[in-house]
């Protein structure tokens, strides 16, 4: 999976948010993060829009979440800001159509795209700010290698 600078920066952006006890402005974030503030405003307004965040002017003004950080999934800043999880040529996996030889990729692209959203879905940013990682990932940053290579016999383990 390939993530851009502008998703990096958008969840370590919400990640402050979520950890925070009031609203943050650009500057905050961008000097918590070491994000170029031009850079970050322009991605927290693609949030606001994204209904990811709120906006609040005033002298205690800034950003901040627009729900609970524990109902704002990983996969929530992704999709805000690029659309769906996993594509191919911005088509959706089920709306693919392969010929021949080449049909059964169909298959593949939405299983990979059911293992991003196992992952991505299930951490919260809550998750994330707190430090406290749902049960599966920490299985699998145990053991990384028991999800990297299954067997025909063993899909979610080495064997």
């Amino acid at each position: 999976m390939k993530l851009s600078a502008r998703v990096d920066y958008a969840l370590r952006a919400a990640c402050e948010l979520a950890a925070a006890d009031g609203p943050r402005n650009v500057e905050q974030l961008s000097t918590a993060q070491q994000i170029p503030a031009k850079y970050l405003e322009s991605i927290l307004g693609e949030l606001r829009r994204g209904q990811v965040l709120r906006s609040q002017r005033g002298p205690v003004g800034g950003f901040r979440l627009a729900r609970p950080a524990e109902q704002i999934s990983i996969a929530d800043i992704i999709r805000a800001l690029e659309g769906e999880l996993a594509n191919v040529r911005g088509n959706r996996p089920e709306e693919l159509e392969y010929t021949g030889a080449a049909a059964p990729l169909q298959q593949v692209w939405i299983a990979l795209r059911a293992s991003e959203r196992a992952i991505l879905e299930l951490v919260t940013l809550r998750d994330v700010a707190t430090g406290d990682m749902p049960e599966l990932v920490r299985t699998l940053v145990a053991n990384p290698a028991a999800w990297a290579r299954p067997t025909r016999d063993h899909p979610t383990s080495a064997g």
